[in-house]
C-alpha cells in the first residue's frame, strides 16, 4: 500500500509561514500547481495549525496562496498516481480532520483570497471563520465538472449559503464570482485586489484589540450551539456567558465602559 509521506520525508517548501505582531499567516505555496492540496501541503498545513493553537503569541491566522491561484482544491494528478483505496482515503480523511482543526483553533481564521478558490479550495474558504476576496476572485465547487462530485466540500459550503444555492453550485460545478459569494454569504467582504491585504489588517486588527479570552471562548461556544437543536444551543451559550462573565478580562472590560477609557486586557 502506498502511504502518505511522514514530515521527516518532506523537502518541498509547500507552505510558507510569516508571523507578525499576533497575526499568523499561512500561506499556500505550490503556486506553478494553482495550490493544489497534495498530502505534503496538507501535512504541512495541519502541523502549522497544530503549533498555532499551543501558541497564546498567535492571535489571528489568515490563510493565503501564492501566485494566480487560491486554490485549485485537492491534487488530482496524485490522487490518480497513488489509486489505492488506502491512500486516497487517507487524503480526504486528512483533510476533513483539517476542516474541525480549523474551527477547534482558538484563534480566528480569515481566509485571504485573491484568485481562483475551486473544489477543496472552496471548501477552505466556506471552514475559514472570515473570508476577504479580491474582486477579482470566483469560487466553484467544481468536481462534478469531472466525474467528482464535491461531497465533502459541500459540508463546509451548505453551512455557509443556502440548501438551493449550495446544491446549484454542487451540481453544476459552474463558478460565482466574489460579489456573488458575498451576496450568498461566503464572504464577509469583497475589496479591489491592491486593497486586500489593508482590508484584512483592518480586520484582524479589530480582532486583536479585543481580549484573546474572549475571542476564543466564544469561538468555541459558536461553533458548539450552532450545531445544536435550539434548546441545548441556548443551554450551551448561557454556560459560556456565565464563564465569561467569570474571567478578569471581562470585568476589566465592564469596568473601562463604565469609567469611559480603554481597557487593558490582562488575558485570564
Amino acid at each position: 500500500m502506498t502511504a502518505l509521506p511522514t514530515q521527516s520525508t518532506l523537502s518541498e517548501h509547500v507552505l510558507r509561514h510569516d508571523d507578525a505582531n499576533g497575526i499568523v499567516t499561512l500561506t499556500l505555496n505550490r503556486p506553478q500547481q494553482y495550490n493544489a492540496l497534495s498530502s505534503a501541503l496538507l501535512i504541512e498545513l495541519q502541523a502549522a495549525l497544530d503549533d498555532i493553537a499551543r501558541n497564546p503569541a498567535a492571535r489571528v491566522v489568515v490563510i493565503a496562496g501564492a501566485g494566480k491561484a487560491f486554490c485549485a482544491g485537492h491534487d488530482l494528478k496524485e490522487m490518480r498516481a497513488h489509486p489505492e483505496r488506502k491512500f486516497i482515503r487517507d487524503v480526504f480523511q486528512r483533510f476533513s480532520h483539517l476542516m474541525l482543526s480549523l474551527t477547534r483553533l482558538p484563534q480566528p481564521v480569515i481566509a485571504r483570497v485573491h484568485g481562483a478558490a475551486f473544489a477543496a479550495g472552496c471548501q477552505l474558504v466556506a471552514q475559514c471563520d472570515l473570508a476577504v476576496a479580491s474582486d477579482a476572485a470566483q469560487f466553484a465547487t467544481s468536481g462534478v465538472k469531472y466525474g467528482l462530485f464535491c461531497n465533502t466540500p459541500g459540508v463546509a459550503l451548505a453551512r455557509n449559503v443556502s440548501r438551493k444555492q449550495a446544491l446549484e453550485m454542487l451540481l453544476t460545478g459552474e463558478p460565482i464570482d466574489a460579489q456573488t459569494a458575498l451576496a450568498r454569504g461566503l464572504l464577509n467582504r469583497v475589496v479591489a485586489g491592491d486593497a486586500l491585504d489593508t482590508e484584512i489588517a483592518k480586520l484582524a486588527q479589530s480582532i486583536l484589540d479585543k481580549t484573546p479570552v474572549a475571542v476564543a471562548a466564544g469561538k468555541r461556544a459558536f461553533y458548539q450551539q450552532i450545531e445544536a437543536g435550539l434548546e441545548q444551543a441556548y443551554e450551551l451559550a448561557t454556560e459560556a456567558m456565565v464563564c465569561n462573565m467569570m474571567t478578569e478580562d471581562a470585568a476589566e472590560g465592564i469596568d473601562a465602559f463604565a469609567q469611559k477609557r480603554r481597557p487593558q486586557w490582562k488575558g485570564k
